[in-house]
């Protein structure tokens, strides 16, 4: 996983008012809560006294309590209360659990999985406003989160995964794909088409993006949208739980339909069918090996692979970063 970013690990509901949630996210067990102001806590689900998980306990006063023997910590990890020694005694230094950086922005659960004097804005589409409304399913997978995000960037795969959804019209031949690098954000344009014998694939720089009016928007380290027209998307954010496991947040989003109940009940079916496609590629994604993805890792690519050869390329540096 790539250190210093801003990571979409939990959908915002998922943490409730008064109640501790302890999750696995980037390989370590943490524990999730709202202060009093509704701030986010995060804080390694392991009491500094005697490792008790911090989630078995309570939130007092908006900071989080022990379990075992009533140790407090505040939403920095500092240790402001040991009970055994009075409520005015001072709290040794050494008495402070782990902490990240974690806010609640755009309906979804942020950490900062690192170190920085001053965090960065967290990551966002800029063609994704308030004006849309959205349904969120979190669907569990057997997978490391960079090839859950692979998949999402794969246009070759569509005919014969999806051959009876999205893949639907046998289109194996794949011109392009045309892939970007924005920053720290990929765009792809692609154009599949049915292979009539006679017709080559494009090459990338053939492809032209105004006749191509969906494509792919990533951003690092974890969050994807697929801009299907002006009204639609479908957006995911991949949250890392260890390194053979991810949970995607699947979301459908759309803006043609305002009116309350039924703008709902459509996103509501957008959302089942999300999940129908997401678990046909689920089936064999989870049996890709190695579980992690990387730039030499035994795999013999093709020109249609244009955008995750882009994403292994870009990750590596981030990684070499930290």
């Amino acid at each position: 996983m790539i250190r210093n970013q801003w990571y979409a690990v939990l959908d915002s509901k998922e943490i409730k008012k008064g109640k501790l949630l302890g999750v696995t996210r980037m390989g370590e067990k943490l524990v999730f809560w709202r202060n009093t102001d509704g701030a986010i806590g995060c804080l390694a689900d392991k009491c500094a006294h005697r490792g008790v998980k911090l989630s078995c306990g309570k939130i007092i006063s908006g900071s989080v309590q022990c379990p075992f023997h009533g140790f407090r910590y505040d939403t920095s990890g500092k240790g402001i209360l040991i009970p055994a020694n009075g409520r005015n005694a001072a709290v040794p230094r050494n008495f402070k659990v782990p902490s990240y950086p974690a806010l609640d922005a755009h309906g979804l659960i942020w950490i900062f999985w690192g170190e920085a004097k001053k965090l960065p804005e967290i990551p966002w589409f800029d063609n994704l406003g308030s004006d849309f409304s959205y349904s969120t399913v979190a669907d569990p997978w057997d997978a490391h989160y960079s090839r859950v995000i692979e998949n999402q960037l794969d246009v070759v795969h569509l005919p014969f995964v999806h051959y009876n959804t999205i893949g639907r019209g046998n289109k194996t031949l794949v011109h392009g794909p045309l892939a970007e690098l924005e920053g720290s954000a990929i765009r792809v344009w692609m154009r599949n088409a049915v292979d009539d014998g006679r017709t080559r694939p494009a090459k990338p720089s053939q492809i032209d993006k105004s006749s191509s009016p969906v494509y792919l928007y990533f951003i690092y380290p974890n969050i994807w949208q697929n801009v299907i027209s002006d009204d639609l998307r479908v957006m995911i954010a991949f949250a890392p739980v260890d390194e053979a496991h991810t949970v995607a947040y699947l979301r459908f989003y759309q803006r043609f339909i305002k009116v309350p109940g039924l703008k709902q009940f459509v996103n509501w079916i957008g959302g089942r069918g999300n999940i129908r496609i997401a678990h046909q590629d689920r089936r064999v994604v989870e049996t890709q090996q190695p579980k992690p993805s990387g730039l030499k890792i035994g795999e013999n690519l093709i020109q249609g692979d244009n955008p995750i050869v882009l994403y292994r390329k870009y990750r590596e540096k981030l990684q070499k970063k930290r």
